[in-house]
């Protein structure tokens, strides 16, 4: 549905909850359309999701459950929850109103990011996946029109409709695999366990695609998902400061020798001389949430830093070299992809 189609929906109200007045719609999907709005009690621009009525029972679990794991999160790489609720029996969610593309228009733009901005961008979102994975959530559907480039290029991940807890991280429903294909972990396309290792292995594919500016795995849904099963994805070779080494590893075919987020993050921003400029970032501040409320770990100093990558890296090349001896795993059929193709970020941005 094109956004302008959008407002023929009629039944949201132009001032939501007598706080929130709509403005123009950034997107939508086949379950709800992403408004700008101001909220008129704190004066400011924001993102609203309003979810259209008469959803199944199924949809409103999912909306619930978006809501209730945003509140759990907090984190400058996350897009962060404000408010949430429902007038009319529609749910709606209030968001920050993220200012600029997703990384799949800046992909689609070209050209490609250089090595350096590729490991910037894949240590800040390494880092916001590890904070989620420190909170018992696996996204699920980690990919390039989930990343939002805010102010400098500062990226957020964006869009948990279909995020799980740890303790319910089954990969099919309905005996249908569930997630965008082009960037489904193999163990997804298996129907096997979903674990955080599945957001690294989506992670290593979305940074090998801005770094190269074309999917790995093109094609309809069941050929997209079913391709990684038959072949690894290409990493360039001659990559600089271990990056090839680090995708390699992020996107083994076996999720327990793939390198957990926290250790990417800390690899990939071992290299302080990298250059950040074509996204403007900075290097991340690692952050994670204990048992005792959630809190962030400030930045170390430049020695401590590089003691960690260092680890990190040796890590990552251990399990790439343990991966290398193992055998393939066969391939297994599948017969269907739910493929989240019509998704929009709960965040939203402006064209």
């Amino acid at each position: 549905m094109a956004p302008d189609e959008a407002d023929a929906l009629g039944d949201v109200p132009r001032v939501v909850a007598g706080r929130y007045e709509l403005g123009s719609v950034l997107g939508a999907g086949s379950s709800a359309v992403v408004h700008r709005a101001r909220d008129l009690r704190r004066g400011v621009e924001v993102a609203i999701k309003c979810f259209r009525p008469g959803g199944s029972e199924r949809d409103l679990r999912q909306q619930r459950q978006e809501m209730a794991l945003l509140a759990r999160l907090d984190h400058p790489g996350l897009v962060r929850l404000h408010d949430g609720g429902l007038v009319d029996e529609c749910p709606f969610v209030v968001t920050d109103l993220v200012e600029g593309p997703t990384l799949a228009e800046r992909i689609a733009s070209g050209p490609p990011l250089a090595p350096g901005a590729v490991r910037r961008l894949g240590a800040h979102l390494a880092d916001a996946l590890a904070y989620v994975h420190s909170a018992g959530i696996v996204h699920r559907d980690v990919k390039p029109a989930n990343v939002l480039l805010g102010d400098g290029g500062r990226p957020r991940l964006a869009d948990f409709g279909i995020a799980r807890a740890l303790e319910a991280t089954a990969a099919t429903a309905d005996g249908c695999v569930v997630g965008t294909a082009a960037y489904l972990a193999p163990e997804q396309v298996r129907g096997e366990h979903v674990a955080p290792a599945t957001d690294v292995y989506a992670l290593g594919l979305v940074l090998l695609e801005s770094l190269t500016g074309r999917r790995e795995y093109p094609g309809a849904a069941v050929e997209s998902a079913t391709a990684r099963l038959y072949r690894a994805p290409a990493v360039p070779e001659g990559l600089p400061a271990g990056l090839g080494t680090v995708l390699r590893a992020m996107t083994q075919d076996d999720p327990r020798r793939r390198p957990p987020a926290a250790a990417v993050a800390a690899a990939l921003a071992a290299d302080p001389a990298s250059p950040a400029a074509a996204l403007g970032l900075e290097a991340p501040a690692r952050s994670r949430v204990g048992g005792h409320g959630r809190h962030r770990v400030g930045r170390p100093g430049a020695r401590p830093v590089s003691r960690i990558a260092l680890a990190a890296l040796t890590t990552v090349v251990a399990m790439l070299s343990a991966a290398a001896a193992a055998p393939a795993t066969p391939p297994t059929p599948i017969t269907a992809v739910a493929d989240v193709h019509d998704a929009i970020p709960l965040s939203a941005r402006m064209r």
